[in-house]
């Protein structure tokens, strides 16, 4: 079925009885010309531009719980292209571009919303470094705008800039940023892919990895042996024990990244704000709920919940920043199990184990890589070659030195 206008009124005069599920929920066949292990945003993105791109249809998604239940579901849906460094810069333009049109190509409503993203500066340093990163996103082709302190206080004029700790001086604003809905980006790409005749297949855990010669034939499920000729992770936080079964150690640490949502507000934040004294973000949901972040619990963990800590150091920045903040009330928490590498930037690569593909290591940036992340590891998986947005991605750069270091904090994965 189409979506439309048209479809939305028909059905609304048949009391909306006649609305299809989005996708088939499948058993797995015997064998799959390729497998991807993980049915999030990644992995279902991944099936979807390898069906379209490549026109390839012998293709499964296995996802060991329900769709889109992982980090998709449980992040702050920002999305940006505000990076610094050649290579991560590239990328993610590209991964913007794809969310511009996302809606229109998947035929799904994403809820997206190009309402800016605000990265404020609290030194002169900051400031320096900020129109750097500017420089940079107008010189790959994006926008950006270096506000000063009085045209940011015009422009978000319930940010506390007189805080004697973390003075505000200006801010770099990039209009073409904004949000999404996390889980509709999840359903309209399985939607998507389902149509061109990928199998999606829920509550079918991989258990181990079938692997003769250095060769990957199949997996192990808890829904029997599947065998495929290629097989691609896309499990975030759960890399490290995906490639354990094959004895792949990888330069990844997981850690829990939590968000929080308060009460239903009516709108009083008009954009995303990045507070730069720590690391705090936040935004508002459609449905006016705030919905906002900070830093990662420092300690390894795949339990998808942090400690109180975390929380209070959150809390105590939202404070500092947005006063207003202390009347509204905390809904609920998540948290998501992030795969942080040791320079900070993904992998996109071939392993060591032929036949076996890793698309990891996203860190806090998975969500806003979504459509790049899929088009690019679909591109790896169909012609074993680099998309030239993702060629230094590679696994190797660890071992020759070529990082990817936006932070600058060398190799600490809890500190990007």
């Amino acid at each position: 079925m189409h979506y439309s206008a048209w479809q939305i009124l028909k059905n609304g005069l048949r009391g909306g009885r006649n609305w299809r599920p989005l996708w088939h929920s499948k058993e797995p066949r015997k064998s799959y010309d390729i497998i991807i292990i993980g049915g999030g945003g990644h992995g279902l993105a991944t099936a979807y531009y390898l069906a379209k791109n490549h026109a390839l249809k012998n293709i499964a998604v296995i996802e060991k719980g329900y769709l889109g239940g992982g980090n998709v579901g449980r992040n702050t849906t920002i999305v940006r292209a505000n990076y610094l460094l050649d290579g991560n810069s590239q990328f993610f333009s590209h991964s913007l571009k794809l969310w511009e049109s996302m809606e229109q190509e998947l035929n799904f409503n994403t809820m997206m919303s190009q309402r800016g993203i605000l990265s404020l500066g609290h030194s002169d340093g900051q400031m320096d470094s900020l129109a750097r990163r500017g420089n940079m996103m107008i010189s790959q082709g994006d926008d950006a705008e270096l506000l000063s302190a009085k045209e940011l206080s015009d422009y978000v004029p319930y940010v506390n800039q007189t805080d004697p700790r973390f003075p505000i001086y200006g801010g770099l604003l990039h209009r073409r940023g904004g949000t999404a809905r996390h889980d509709a980006v999840a359903w309209g790409y399985a939607r998507a892919a389902d149509r061109l005749g990928v199998d999606i297949i829920q509550n079918c855990e991989v258990t181990g990895m079938i692997v003769n010669n250095n060769t990957i034939s199949g997996v192990q499920t808890t829904k029997g042996k599947i065998k495929a000729d290629k097989i691609g992770m896309a499990v975030a936080g759960r890399t490290s024990q995906v490639a354990d079964m094959v004895g792949l150690k990888l330069p990844i640490e997981s850690h829990v990244l939590q968000a929080f949502v308060s009460e239903g507000l009516k709108p009083c934040v008009d954009c995303e704000i990045s507070w730069g004294a720590e690391l705090f973000y936040i935004s508002q949901s459609d449905k006016g709920g705030l919905v906002f972040g900070g830093d990662i619990d420092k300690y390894n963990t795949y339990a998808a919940r942090g400690n109180l800590p975390a929380v209070e150091n959150v809390m105590e920045a939202a404070m500092a920043l947005m006063p207003m903040i202390g009347k509204a009330k905390v809904l609920r928490s998540w948290g998501g199990i992030v795969d942080m590498t040791m320079d900070g930037s993904p992998i996109i690569d071939k392993t060591s184990i032929n036949g076996l593909y890793l698309d990891g290591g996203w860190c806090y940036g998975g969500f806003k890589a979504t459509p790049a992340s899929g088009w690019c590891f679909a591109h790896l998986l169909a012609t074993d070659e680099h998309h030239e947005v993702a060629e230094k991605y590679t696994l190797d750069r660890f071992e020759k030195g070529y990082l990817l270091d936006e932070e600058a904090t060398g190799a600490t994965p809890n500190l990007h």
